[in-house]
């Protein structure tokens, strides 16, 4: 512990997380989006769809076992951190020892560098896939606890934020939700987990989509209606047929997941933001 009942936490602590997470997040699929794989399986009828199935949980067994990527697209290094307030910072700037970890984690690891210095004009690459997109809160603690989430591409792209009206109710969410997934069809490549946020304000949606796809496949919002929502949304998004890697089938989403925020009396704000079947991210607490 530091002064005043404060816990010191060096920055090259955070460096060294950040290398660890942005190399394991990459190769290791989350385990609870490999038993939705597994339950894909067992449903999918179409032949393809059953075959692309069994491609896709072999190419997540070889990339855990042997360490490498499972996808060549290892992303944008989004970073959450869960800052404690009781937490004393030393030896330099937080978001500097980030992107240094991205930085050291992205050539150590093989990975991928995605990301370039300007998004019109100079769109040269990087070379060390930074910068980061980091988001810091500062909750309760004395931990620090740091989420590396590699967002590739193609799923990014397909993307979208809607300002409804009240007036448009629960019908007008789904119909914005299933049209976004219907849209994105194979390039998000499916089978997908859908990211929903509702309310906020037009920026505070988007990072709710976001923040939605951190929670474990096949969990559920706490609030009873918005998880009646999403078991009604999956049900309509796999009605679409687009199916693993749109060649058909029943399993074009393995869930849904929600999260809300309050917002105006005049607003709506809905957001999709769509993971592939990949959908790598770890945590680690110091």
């Amino acid at each position: 512990m530091g002064f005043c009942g404060l816990r010191e936490i060096s920055v090259a602590e955070v460096t060294s997380t950040v290398k660890r997470l942005c190399i394991s997040a990459n190769s290791n699929v989350p385990r609870e989006t490999i038993a939705a794989l597994e339950r894909a399986l067992e449903i999918e009828e179409s032949p393809v769809g059953r075959e692309v199935l069994k491609q896709i949980l072999e190419n997540h067994r070889i990339a855990r076992e042997e360490g490498v990527p499972a996808c060549q697209d290892t992303g944008v290094a989004m970073v959450f951190v869960e800052l404690g307030q009781d937490v004393h910072l030393v030896g330099g700037d937080l978001y500097e020892a980030i992107n240094e970890g991205v930085r050291q984690g992205y050539k150590e690891g093989y990975l991928r560098k995605s990301m370039v210095n300007d998004p019109l004009f100079r769109r040269i690459n990087t070379g060390d896939n930074t910068p980061a997109m980091i988001y810091v809160d500062i909750v309760p603690g004395t931990n620090l606890k740091i989420t590396v989430a590699p967002k590739g591409g193609g799923a990014e792209n397909m993307s979208g934020i809607a300002m409804l009206a009240p007036a448009a109710g629960v019908e007008g969410v789904k119909q914005f939700v299933v049209e976004r997934v219907e849209k994105a069809g194979s390039n998000a490549c499916p089978p997908v987990v859908v990211g929903v946020g509702i309310g906020g304000t037009f920026d505070r949606v988007a990072l709710l989509a976001k923040r939605a796809l951190l929670r474990p496949v096949g969990s559920h919002n706490p609030d009873p209606m918005y998880a009646e929502l999403e078991r009604e949304l999956l049900v309509e998004i796999n009605k679409l047929g687009i199916g693993p890697q749109g060649f058909g089938g029943r399993i074009t989403a393995l869930a849904v997941n929600i999260e809300y925020s309050p917002c105006h009396i005049a607003s709506m704000p809905v957001a999709v933001n769509l993971n592939c079947h990949v959908g790598p991210h770890e945590s680690a607490v110091i």
